[in-house]
């Protein structure tokens, strides 16, 4: 059962890429979630490069208990909306990896928006 769940999921995020694209201009904001961590970069896809990147694993946010909760998924966003601003970053496209608009996904892309990140 769980090859299945994988390769389902490994089909949903195919779909979602074949439709997502990242330009210099406005990158990609990608989010990877693991059963502990989460993760979010902004991509060019243009040029292949990661502008930008942010996670729950970092030094800051190694102290939240439950790294991989909607808290600590708000300030993974907003951590990521500050860098992001650093490097003149506004506009993102906002790529959700398959997963679904919920939960800690939800978090990290309302914390991103706080951020001052338009998607």
């Amino acid at each position: 059962m769980a090859v299945k769940t994988v390769e389902a999921h490994e089909r949903r995020h195919k779909r979602v890429r074949d439709k997502v694209k990242g330009t210099a201009q406005r990158p990609r904001l990608s989010v990877r979630r693991s059963l502990k961590y989460l993760y979010a970069q902004l991509i060019d896809d243009s040029a292949g490069n990661t502008l930008v990147a942010a996670s729950s694993i970092e030094k800051g946010l190694a102290h939240e208990g439950n790294r991989g909760s909607k808290a600590a998924a708000r300030k993974v966003g907003a951590l990521l909306a500050e860098r992001a601003a650093g490097k003149g970053i506004k506009k993102v496209v906002f790529d959700r990896s398959g997963y679904r608009y919920h939960g800690a996904v939800k978090e990290l892309a309302d914390g991103a928006r706080e951020g001052g990140l338009e998607f």
